[in-house]
């Protein structure tokens, strides 16, 4: 789909088949969930601003390298699964800030109805803004989201899932369509609740363990 990348590394997929697994437990489950948010934060942020330095090595001599300075970088998980994936992206950069907005699906309309928003100051002059959630499905949720991020003034936008059904990618394309999508697996279709299949389940329960 247009504007949506796959990570298919093997190591992501192979942490996203023992994340589907029915047996995996919470514990494993938020373990996976970290490492791969860490893989994933490699490819979402590729193409960030990074300067050039020079560093004197123990052999005495100069190297020309690199630094990123992720300080301008905004990771916003939407509550509360999203907070599950922070830590792992944090791992690689840990001077990002961090807001949360938290959305709710309501049972009957699938509608995302907002219950809680901080976002970080001068979100319109960072360089990059991460929206994290593990699951994209029927992406009114991720639409909302990008909706009060664009209102807030933030310009270069990413979301970051794990699985995303077509529908959700169809509905945040058609309201947010220069908006890149990175997903570990594009899974078959929605069911009548609105959950993904085959899915991993409801991630938010599995994280923390409530059911």
């Amino acid at each position: 789909m247009e504007n949506t990348i796959v990570v298919d590394h093997p190591l992501v997929q192979d942490k996203l088949t023992r994340m589907r697994d029915v047996s995996t437990i919470s514990t494993d489950f938020r373990v996976l969930l970290k490492e791969l948010s860490t893989l994933m934060a490699f490819e979402v942020t590729r193409n960030i601003k990074a300067s050039g330095i020079k560093v004197r090595t123990p052999l005495d001599m100069d190297c020309a390298g690199v630094r990123v300075e992720s300080s301008d970088i905004v990771l916003i998980p939407i509550l509360r699964a999203g907070i599950g994936m922070v830590d792992g992206v944090l791992e690689v950069m840990p001077q990002a800030r961090v807001g949360h907005i938290g959305m709710y699906r309501d049972p009957d309309t699938l509608e995302a109805i907002e219950y809680y928003k901080k976002l970080p100051a001068n979100i319109s002059g960072c360089q990059l803004v991460i929206l994290i959630d593990p699951m994209l499905a029927t992406g009114h949720t991720m639409a909302a989201t990008l909706d009060i991020c664009k209102k807030a003034g933030a310009k270069n936008i990413k979301i970051m899932c794990l699985v995303a059904a077509p529908e959700g990618i169809r509905e945040v394309r058609k309201k947010h369509e220069d908006v890149p999508i990175y997903t570990a697996a594009i899974d078959e279709r929605l069911n009548d609740h609105g959950y993904i299949l085959p899915g991993l389940g409801d991630a938010g329960d599995r994280i923390f363990g409530t059911k």
